[in-house]
């Protein structure tokens, strides 16, 4: 086993990715958000970091190359998992998450079922930008929960009657309430499409993957 540099980045990547959970078991909101968002998007910039050194200074390691989609996976896993579990179970948003984890138990299995083989299943530019677009879909939903929770403080101890009256612009707004409102429909809408880019690009590249696979398949069956 080679500790390089890229490969040191990719396990303090894969530790990260249950941390995202511990963050709203031990904290409360929005800091749990704020926590579990600038971990999940400093583990995303690492994820570019150790692949570029690694061909930069000539480091792929079969741990490296064994770890990164490992990492990759457990970062979404988890991070979707949170989401989901603190949302209001809109199909719009379990709908897409669904695809995601299917199609990465799906990949991992077939990766797994084929051992040597397994090569045949190389990761293409495409999977490349599902996982792209994957991290920056949840890096933008975390963040619809930090305007949330953000809003419902400013607007703690108003009556509803003053709440509207705000939003309606018939009140000053001098907690920033109407902005960040805007903030969190924003991200909540931004942060779905993107979910919904990446599920199907995440459905495209795993029929890919089991094209690819299925020569293999039909062998072992025969």
């Amino acid at each position: 086993m080679t500790l390089t540099l890229p490969n040191i980045l990719t396990i303090i990547r894969l530790i990260a990715a249950p941390m995202v959970a511990v963050m709203f078991l031990y904290f409360t909101r929005p800091y749990a958000d704020w926590f579990a968002l600038l971990l999940f998007v400093s583990a995303a910039i690492t994820d570019w970091f150790d692949g570029y050194l690694a061909r930069a200074w000539k480091q792929e390691t079969k741990l490296g190359a064994m770890l990164d989609p490992i990492a990759d996976k457990a970062m979404v896993v988890v991070a979707l998992m949170v989401i989901v579990a603190f949302s209001s179970w809109s199909p719009w948003l379990v709908l897409p998450a669904t695809v995601i984890l299917f199609r990465e138990v799906f990949v991992s299995g077939l990766r797994e079922f084929l051992g040597d083989t397994a090569g045949t299943l190389k990761v293409t530019i495409l999977a490349k930008w599902k996982t792209t677009f994957q991290m920056v879909a949840i890096a933008v939903l975390f963040s619809q929960g930090v305007f949330e929770h953000y809003l419902g403080m400013s607007a703690y101890g108003m009556d509803q009657a003053m709440v509207n009256a705000i939003f309606a612009g018939e009140e000053p707004d001098l907690l920033g309430l109407r902005w960040k409102l805007a903030a969190m429909e924003w991200a909540g809408v931004g942060g779905l499409v993107l979910l919904w880019l990446a599920a199907g690009l995440t459905l495209v590249t795993g029929v890919d993957y089991f094209r690819k696979a299925l020569p293999h398949l039909k062998e072992s069956n025969e």
